[in-house]
């Protein structure tokens, strides 16, 4: 019976041995799955905290598009360039990752808003992102092919992953009635961002086609300009103050920036752009006006942001208003030159694409794949597949620009009353024609309206100001040098051929180099007054500055820059160190009891540099003396030099007759340099370089005003028998000086 009962047993306490294992397992599988919830949310309340930081961080990237866009409109006013060139926010990296942080709230998928405070943000950020894409419109005009290209592309992919985002945000929460709330204006904002950009890509086909008829309009009335030469030494002021005003102008209104900001393109950014701004303002609008419309949950929930959110939607608030001043002053300026044509064409007329709206396109279908395949049915396929998609955007293009022309047109049209009121002056005056009309160096596209006066005016009025600058920067220790002496002797008189050679080939001379070398030996002479050395060296240094000019500018080939490289060794050493070829110019070993043993010790260290160099040297390279190194070269210099006024030294010659005669020479190299300044002037105002042509001729008129009284001074003067391209030559100028010599002594 005990047998029996056993098994049973067992078994019974199998079974429940069974049940409680299952029981355990199944309550410690609970626990486990209530810790792991416990921990999962504790890590993320531990991330959330950090969130409100990201915010600061948004509010940072947005702050600095704001001051951006504010300091290119605070230029652009000042410089009463209304249309507002950029500068500071242009379409670049970094102007690219600054807006990739603004916009985190509209691609962050995770967050709920189902409060007021976060929905605001996420609009606001779309309309910043429509304003800087409106803003860096003018910035298409300064780029290169490939960096519109390459920047365009990284501009579009982040729009499209923004607008990707905020309608896959959108479509989630369309059925839950608590979050309904703004998602149409979040809607029409992420549209008019992609008409935004959509704009921005059809400038972009534009702009290397207005860029090449522009080019070759310059290059045209370039050549009408320079036929009329200046003649050398005889020009007056005038003519050369008529010339830069010319290439101003002419730089100016080719501009690329004011071209793109005055298309018609540019003008319907801007409508796009105030559309955008009516959205986020109808927005907040409807928050401020039904606060307490949404639900329980939509007043209590609190957003993963926190705190940093309302500072994020102010300081974006504040980008809204501040990227408005751009586009809308572009669409201003177009309207306004658009009236000024208004009665001119008819509505067909204003509609008309040209061709440079589509050049690019019609040469990427006219031409062959930039890569090869052998099957020619493939390469037919392809080809027709390609024309296909090309004329697809050329259609596109013309319905972009043709829209654009009509917005443009209506705005001109509706505006002109406004414009005639407040704007009188949109005709030329007489007093501006008969004083000067500059209106012939103008450069427009086809088709495009001539400028009013008001901007032709204030062209002018701002090359006026870089003269005025330029003369507030005259060189006041050179001109009184300059007065010192009335011809160019000195020129012919520093380097005598009564000096034997150290080599057999001289190196030629550059118009620094005998500058430095003469102010080097009068900071060396023994008897002279520290504040007479001193006002020398301040003359030759705002001297050189401008010589320095001369030579680059006059050297095309370079073929003087070791020599120039030596007069720059040289100057240095004296001007800030007090030292020639590292040896203090005050000091015994280079002064001697007179300035005639001065003279011989200076020309013994130099010619022992030169001959030692010449004894250690078997390389045919180094026999050109353009090779030589700059130390060797200096030395040659101050040898030849020391020994020319050797040559001429009387031995009862005070120190002060030395040190004024070494002045005169100075003097006299000076003024003879100088008489190249109009045709540098001339040659810095024309460049084949888009980007560099307006900072060029700004150069040039500064120059202009910083040389006024020197061309004064200059054309008292009797100039030798020399032609433009001779005179930038001092070589050139020693032979006609010799030769006048000549003549004066065989009459």
């Amino acid at each position: 019976m005990q047998e029996r009962i056993t098994p049973k047993l067992k078994q019974r306490e199998a079974e429940l041995n069974r049940i409680d294992r299952v029981s355990f397992e199944l309550m410690l599988s609970r626990n486990c799955s209530q810790s792991y919830d416990e921990y999962r949310s504790m890590v993320q309340a531990k991330l959330d905290s950090t969130t409100p930081w990201i915010g600061v961080y948004i509010a940072a990237a947005s702050a600095a598009c704001t001051f951006s866009m504010m300091a290119d409109a605070i230029i652009g006013f000042r410089s009463k360039k209304y249309w507002l060139p950029c500068k500071y926010f242009s379409l670049n990296a970094f102007s690219l990752t600054l807006l990739a942080v603004t916009m985190k709230l509209p691609v962050d998928l995770t967050s709920i808003d189902l409060n007021v405070k976060d929905k605001l943000p996420r609009i606001s950020s779309l309309v910043l992102m429509c304003a800087g894409i409106s803003h860096f419109m003018t910035s298409l005009g300064s780029m290169e092919n490939n960096e519109i290209l390459l920047n365009i592309a990284a501009l579009g992919i982040l729009v499209i992953t923004i607008a990707g985002n905020v309608c896959i945000h959108t479509l989630e929460r369309r059925s839950f009635p608590n979050v309904r709330d703004m998602l149409l204006e979040q809607v029409a904002s992420a549209m008019i961002m992609l008409l935004v950009l959509a704009t921005l890509c059809s400038l972009a086909v534009m702009v290397p086609g207005a860029r090449r008829y522009m080019q070759l309009k310059y290059n045209e009335m370039h050549k009408s300009v320079s036929n009329r030469e200046l003649e050398w030494g005889r020009t007056s002021i005038d003519e050369v103050g008529v010339l830069v005003k010319g290439y101003w102008v002419m730089a100016e209104t080719g501009s690329p920036q004011f071209v793109v900001a005055r298309s018609a393109i540019s003008s319907a950014s801007g409508l796009l752009y105030l559309l955008a701004v009516v959205t986020f303002a109808v927005a907040v609008t409807l928050t401020t006006a039904s606060p307490n419309r949404s639900s329980l949950a939509y007043c209590i929930h609190v957003s993963e942001y926190n705190w940093s959110v309302i500072g994020i939607g102010k300081v974006q608030s504040l980008g809204v208003m501040v990227g408005s001043i751009a586009p809308l002053s572009r669409w201003f300026v177009a309207s306004w030159l658009k009236i000024s044509e208004m009665e001119r064409k008819s509505l067909e007329d204003e509609l008309k694409v040209d061709k440079y709206w589509t050049w690019r396109l019609l040469e990427w279908r006219d031409t062959s794949p930039p890569f090869q395949i052998q099957n020619r049915v493939c390469k037919k396929l392809l080809c027709d597949a390609v024309k296909f998609v090309l004329n697809f955007c050329i259609g596109a293009q013309i319905l972009f620009v043709s829209s654009a022309k009509l917005v443009l047109f209506l705005s001109a049209r509706f505006g002109s009353a406004v414009f005639l009121c407040f704007c009188k002056n949109l005709k030329r005056p007489d007093s501006v024609g008969a004083e000067m009309d500059f209106s012939n160096y103008v450069l427009v596209l086809e088709g495009e309206p001539q400028l009013p006066d008001k901007i032709l005016n204030n062209i002018c009025n701002e090359a006026d100001r870089l003269i005025q600058i330029g003369e507030k920067k005259q060189p006041k220790n050179l001109i009184r040098l300059l007065k010192k002496s009335a011809n160019f002797n000195g020129v012919g008189q520093f380097d005598s051929s009564q000096v034997p050679s150290l080599h057999s080939q001289e190196p030629p001379n550059c118009w620094s180099l005998p500058l430095v070398t003469l102010t080097t030996i009068s900071v060396a002479l023994a008897n002279v007054a520290d504040d007479e050395a001193s006002q020398l060296l301040a003359s030759v240094s705002e001297g050189l500055s401008i010589v320095k000019l001369i030579e680059k500018t006059l050297d095309k080939n370079g073929e003087l820059e070791s020599i120039r490289k030596a007069a720059d060794v040289v100057w240095v050493g004296v001007e800030v160190y007090g030292k020639w070829d590292y040896k203090d110019l005050k000091s015994a070993s280079v002064r001697g009891a007179t300035n005639k043993e001065t003279l011989l010790k200076l020309s013994d260290i130099a010619g022992k540099i030169v001959t030692d160099f010449m004894a250690q040297t078997r390389d045919a390279v180094m026999q050109n003396p353009l090779n030589w190194p700059v130390r060797v070269i200096a030395a040659n210099s101050m040898y030849r030099i020391a020994e020319t006024m050797l040559v001429g030294m009387e031995d009862e010659e005070e120190e002060e007759e030395v040190f004024e005669r070494i002045s005169m020479s100075i003097s006299e190299i000076v003024a003879a340099c100088l008489t190249n300044l109009v045709r540098v002037i001339q040659f810095k105002c024309h460049t084949n370089d888009v980007k560099e042509r307006q900072e060029s001729v700004r150069r040039a008129a500064i120059l202009l005003g910083e040389s006024k009284e020197i061309l004064e001074i200059l054309q008292e003067r009797e100039l030798p028998s020399l032609d433009m391209e001779r005179a930038a030559n001092i070589d050139e100028w020693r032979r006609a000086s010799m030769v006048m010599a000549l003549d004066i002594e065989n009459p």
